[in-house]
């Protein structure tokens, strides 16, 4: 498993060294590969292709690392940690922010966030949505998987003109207050 996931990380780190200087969209595997320096069939073995790349990263990079945080009910320590994590490859989420169509970094993203949300409310809060029966644990995964990686892409697409702390205090903000408050005051 060691040699699997070193060769994960080689290739996402040739990825993401070749998404700073070009579309995502205009990379190929063999320049993946290339270099990485990796035949093509080894990228074959580990990834379909360059989109499940990036959603090994988004898992990997992003989301593992929090996760224990969620399940441990420290949501804006998590955010923060994201948000830190996302600040620490700054180009190179820019970048992916601008990868737009079908396979875009904002749907491969919404699906991972969901995953793992889904995954936690499984296994803690199902039974405890009741009282709307309509609203499903998947519904619920989905409606904070969208808002979460919404504030994340205007954030990355305005350059990151705040900083972590800043957009964990504003997401946090909008997470608690009703569109009425926002809106009216």
């Amino acid at each position: 498993m060691q040699g699997k996931n070193a060769t994960d990380a080689l290739l996402a780190e040739s990825f993401k060294e070749l998404a700073l200087r070009r579309p995502i969209e205009k990379i190929t595997v063999k320049e993946i590969t290339d270099r990485a320096g990796v035949i093509r069939p080894t990228f074959y073995n580990h990834f379909q292709d360059k989109y499940e790349l990036l959603e090994w990263i988004i898992l990997t990079e992003l989301l593992e690392p929090i996760r224990p945080l969620i399940e441990h009910k420290m949501v804006k320590e998590a955010l923060l940690l994201l948000f830190v994590n996302i600040e620490k490859e700054r180009e190179f989420y820019i970048q992916a922010a601008r990868f737009e169509g079908q396979n875009s970094f904002e749907l491969i993203a919404r699906g991972c966030v969901k995953g793992i949300l889904l995954e936690i409310l499984e296994e803690n809060a199902a039974d405890k949505m009741t009282k709307f029966p309509w609203l499903t644990p998947d519904r619920v995964a989905e409606y904070y998987a969208q808002s979460m990686c919404s504030i994340v892409i205007v954030w990355l697409k305005s350059g990151m003109s705040v900083s972590a702390e800043k957009l964990v205090e504003i997401y946090g903000y909008m997470m608690e207050h009703s569109i009425t408050e926002v809106l009216f005051g």
